[in-house]
This record gives structure tokens, sequence and C-alpha cells, in this order.
């Protein structure tokens, strides 16, 4: 329902960017996303703005920023007063804390495979997978 030059409703908002309808809203009350005007039947009403900063949002998430991470930086873009060197440190902190994560997984990752390695498989009742996870 587009309404006024350059105006549209959460729905095509959703379609544009990809992001649910309920998660914009989440976005909205959380205060990641201000809260758009309204008609006088109540209906939000967006505008390019708050599309560019769904893409944000969007795309932080899908690097792994937390959302508090993405306040900090959107409270950096909204302030217009930061540094380069502020956006990379918190970018640099983040990327530590996946590395971290990944190095956490490929532990796991040995860890699975040799307990999987230790059981034939088949029709027999005792499980070695089972009697290792049972183990304190």
């Amino acid at each position: 329902m587009p309404s006024g030059k350059g105006r549209f409703s959460i729905g095509a908002l959703s379609g544009r960017s990809g992001v649910n309808v309920e998660t914009i809203r989440y976005y909205e009350r959380t205060g990641l996303l201000p809260n758009p005007p309204r008609t006088e039947g109540g209906h939000r009403l967006y505008g390019v703005e708050q599309l560019k900063r769904l893409a944000f949002i969007r795309r932080s998430r899908e690097l792994g920023f937390s959302i508090e991470e993405i306040r900090a930086l959107l409270d950096l873009v909204d302030s217009g007063d930061y540094a380069c060197g502020q956006v990379k440190s918190m970018t640099d902190r983040h990327l530590e804390s996946v590395r971290s994560k990944m190095a956490d997984l490929r532990k796991l990752e040995k860890t699975l495979a040799n307990v999987s390695a230790q059981c034939a498989g088949g029709a027999v009742p005792e499980c070695p997978i089972i009697d290792t996870l049972c183990d304190e």
C-alpha cells in the first residue's frame, strides 16, 4: 500500500528488505528501527531511510553481530561523530569472537568424529556412543 511519495507499508518494507514483518516490529520495539509515522488509520508508513537502516541491521546480523553490537554501531552512526577506528575496533572484537567460536567448533567436530568412530553401527543393543555420553 504505497501512500504518498516514497512511503510504503510494513508489508512492502518487508518485501523490499527481505526482513519479516514480526522482525521489523521487534526492531522497532527494541529501538533499533525508529518508530515510523502512521496514517490516520494507524498504519505504519516507511521511507527509504528506514529501508537503508533495515538493510544495515540485516547485513550486520548476517555477519553475526549481536543486537547490542548493532545498537552500538547504529549509535555511532546516528551520532554523526565517529571515527573509522571506532568501527574497526568493534569489528575486530567481533572477529576475535568469531575466531574463538570457530576454534571451539573445530574441537567439537574432532570430539564428535572420535565418538562416532567408536561405533560400528548395526543392530547391536550396546552402543559406545551412548556409553560415552553417559560417562561423567
